[in-house]
């Protein structure tokens, strides 16, 4: 497998071993756009791989914060309450950058920026741009991908 993000479209593909289409989600990119720089909440661009897979076998709706489960369960009641909050939920797919001196290593480091692919709250619009850098997509599909591709999987992320 192999995923391939495109930023334009707002669509996550999820592409065989003998390159075939077998789906598409929608994401949400960062709202700032696209950048490679610790501190600038850009989604960053280029070749990546999936370094960890957190999360495996919690529920939906699994509130993490720093890629640990906090042992919240998001509602809109507790969305309303920590208003402030960048919700990551349910699954985290953690990127590492394959590009030294361009999302590898120094200041545009993917893995040491945190960019993950994650799950947000049900309310959280597709298919355009929200997050503060990671790539955000619906519960459901995101348990999809996440049993679809193992540590190591290729993740291209263009403009």
């Amino acid at each position: 497998m192999k995923i391939n993000i495109n930023i334009s479209n707002q669509k996550l593909e999820l592409i065989d071993d003998r390159g075939w289409l077998k789906k598409e989600f929608l994401i949400s990119s960062a709202r700032k756009g696209t950048g490679q720089e610790y501190g600038s909440f850009r989604t960053p661009l280029g070749k990546h791989v999936i370094r960890a897979k957190i999360g495996s076998g919690r529920v939906v709706n699994t509130v993490f914060i720093k890629r640990r489960p906090t042992g919240e369960i998001y509602s809109p009641e507790l969305g309303r309450k920590y208003p402030q909050r960048d919700w990551i939920l349910t699954r985290i797919l953690w990127l590492s950058g394959c590009e030294p001196g361009f999302n590898r290593l120094g200041r545009v480091d993917t893995m040491r920026r945190y960019i993950y692919i994650h799950g947000s709250p049900d309310s959280v619009e597709m298919g355009k741009p929200g997050s503060i850098g990671c790539i955000r997509m619906r519960n459901n599909d995101l348990i999809e991908l996440f049993d679809s591709v193992n540590v190591g999987t290729s993740v291209d992320i263009n403009a």
